[in-house]
This record gives structure tokens, sequence and C-alpha cells, in this order.
């Protein structure tokens, strides 16, 4: 068991776009402006959660140096060997060079810390050669590599390590996604298959790639919409989050907003669109609120995934009883398993909002969906 080895990658940066509004990382100068914005690096956090919940330490970890892997790696009391080096701040190329290295050096699977892009790069190398697995970090996490939050993947971690070479662990096929983040801050979702990554098959730990959304459901979620824009309370903050579903109940207000942005509503006048989780908390500071949320198509999340601006202190000052979810039944019926997930970075959060929930389908239709921590 010594001598099981695997590779970590982790994006110091990833995700550091999503609560700022940036819908990324990715781009030129786009880092400099999430910072300027106040994002702060959250990779290496959520990694640690990931390796403590793989429970052996009885394994070699190839990582890239310092904060691209090294760094947590022996911080969770893991053996590990540095397979290349890395600049002040890591590239696309170091992530591809490490991939590369891990492949040479032996790695069974290689778990990285990223989205969609990170995914792309270590794909780009070593293709379906490896295991691949996501620590979701990322602001866009279309593919289908990825553990459904940093608890699952160490449990999948862990199931890898202790399956023993040689004996049979079922694998399948997933596709490695990305979007292009300069049409994707324009609200152009314009998506592309790079290929397909081998992953562990399990189901209930892994997200699916997500899908488009379903014409058939386009006519009862404009009627749900509308039903919601005339019951909205009036004096207080309504949170609009992104998504083709809950962008409906702007349109039914009379505002033409960013698709993926998130916007602030009161009185069914629009106070400011595509905001911050910065400034959703400066302009909603002490005052009541509800948000209203859409669904990932075929992942099922209803926080956590493309909708980091809306943090979960904001969501906690909602509370369950603030938040209205619209989603179409063909979407709901689509999910396999039959849920929505919750990953908003607060596990207790998340427990206190697993329960069964009523979605919004139609203009006086409703489904109930259990919501679960992911």
């Amino acid at each position: 068991m010594g001598d099981r080895r695997f590779g970590l990658i982790v994006n110091p940066i990833a995700g550091m776009g999503g609560s700022v509004g940036l819908k990324g990382t990715d781009g030129v100068g786009v880092l400099a402006e999430a910072l300027r914005r106040g994002a702060k690096p959250g990779s290496a956090e959520r990694t640690a959660v990931a390796l403590k919940h793989i429970g052996t330490r009885d394994a070699v970890v190839l990582v890239a140096g310092g904060a691209m892997g090294e760094d947590v790696a022996q911080a969770a009391g893991f053996r590990t060997q540095r397979v290349s080096e890395v600049q002040q701040r890591s590239t696309a190329g170091d992530t591809i060079a490490a991939a590369r290295r891990m492949s040479e050096e032996g790695a069974e699977f290689i778990v990285f810390a990223g989205g969609d892009g990170t995914a792309h790069d270590i794909h780009s190398m070593i293709g379906g050669t490896l295991p691949l697995l996501g620590i979701p970090t990322g602001v866009k996490m279309q593919s289908g590599v990825f553990a459904t939050s940093p608890a699952a993947a160490g449990r999948l971690i862990a199931l890898l390590l202790s399956t023993a070479p040689g004996t049979r662990l079922r694998f399948e096929q997933a596709e490695v996604m990305d979007v292009d983040e300069d049409e994707l801050r324009h609200g152009r979702i314009v998506p592309r298959i790079h290929g397909y990554a081998k992953v562990p098959a399990e189901r209930l730990l892994l997200q699916q790639a997500k899908s488009r959304a379903m014409p058939d459901d386009d006519v009862a979620i404009a009627g749900a919409a509308a039903s919601i824009a005339a019951e909205l309370q009036p004096d207080i903050f309504h949170v609009i989050g992104p998504g083709h579903s809950a962008k409906q109940v702007m349109t039914a207000l009379g505002h033409a907003t960013n698709v993926l942005g998130v916007d602030l509503v009161q009185d069914g006048k629009l106070v400011r669109g595509d905001l911050s989780a910065t400034e959703l908390r400066a302009m909603t500071a002490g005052a009541p609120l509800q948000i209203i949320a859409g669904v990932t198509g075929g992942q099922g999340f209803l926080f956590g995934r493309g909708n980091q601006q809306i943090a979960a202190d904001i969501i906690a000052r909602a509370g369950r009883d603030g938040i209205i979810v619209i989603a179409g039944l063909r979407k709901l019926a689509a999910l396999d398993p039959p849920r929505l997930l919750v990953d908003t970075g607060d596990p207790q959060l998340d427990a206190a909002l697993s329960s069964h929930w009523r979605v919004r389908c139609g203009p006086s239709r409703w489904s109930v969906v259990r919501v679960e921590a992911a």
C-alpha cells in the first residue's frame, strides 16, 4: 500500500472570479480585476477538505511545487514527491507540465483542484490514459469529471486507494467541457467538448456534465416566472440568481439583464444588475431578503455552481423559507439521481438546507424534490 501513487494539481486562483461576478478567472487582466474587487483564493482550503476525507496516509502524492499542491498535501500529512517547479504565479503551462511528469512517474490517477479550464489543460496532456478526478473549486464546472463536493472527492480518492492494483474497479467516460469566458461575461454560453476522461463510476459522488435548457419547459417556466413576479413581497430585496429559469422572473418584471449575473430587485424595480457577493452584502445590509434560484441542468445544483455571488452568509440570511426555486419538470425529471445539491462551502448551512423542497414548475404547479448536501 505504501507504493500507491497519485498526482495532485491545485490551481491556486481557480474560482476567484466567482464571488466577485467575473464568471471565471481566465483571460488577460481578469485575475488582477478579481483581486481589485477583493477576491480571495479558496482552492487550497477546499483541497484540504478533500484530503481530510481520504483517511489513509499510506500513499505517495506526486505534486507540483508550493501552492500548486505540495503545500496542502504536506500540511495534510501525506508523503510527497515534487515532480515540477512552479514560478511565482502558476500558468496553464505549469499544469500541463505537472500532468506530464506525474504520468511519467507512475501516478495511478490524477486529482486536481480547479474548474473546467484546469480539467482541459490536464486532459490535453494525458487524454484518457489515467483516471481524472476534480475537486470542485472553479466557477465553471460543466464537465463530468468533478466530485459533487470536496468531501465527496476525498471519499472517491479513498475508494481508488483502497482498491488493490489489478482488481476491477468500474470506470466510465465523462465529458471534459469548457466555455469561452469572454463570451460568458457577455451572457453567451458557447460550450465546447474537448474529449472524454476516465472517472470512477460512482454516480452519487460525481456530478454529471451540465446539460442545455429543455425547450419543452419554456412555456411552463415563463408562466411560473410571471406568477413569482406577481407574488413578490413589497419592501424587501429579492436576489435573482443566474440561469434561464430564474432570469424569466426578470423578464416578467420588464428587465433585461445578463443571464449569468446575479441581480437585485426591490418593489419590482431593478436596483442593480450583475452584482458580486460583496456588493450584495453592502446593498442589503440589515434588510430582509429573498432569493430566487434556478437549477443547473443535468447536475441539479441549487447553490455552488455558477452562482457563487450568492454566498453562504447571504443564503443563511434569507433562510430556508426565503428561497424560491424555479425549474422545469423535464429538467427535474432528467436528474439522475433525482435530487438537488447544495455546495455553499459551509457544511452546517448545507446540512440545514437538506430537506424536501417545493420547486415552482408552472403558474400553479409545484414539484417536491429532495435537497442534499453535495
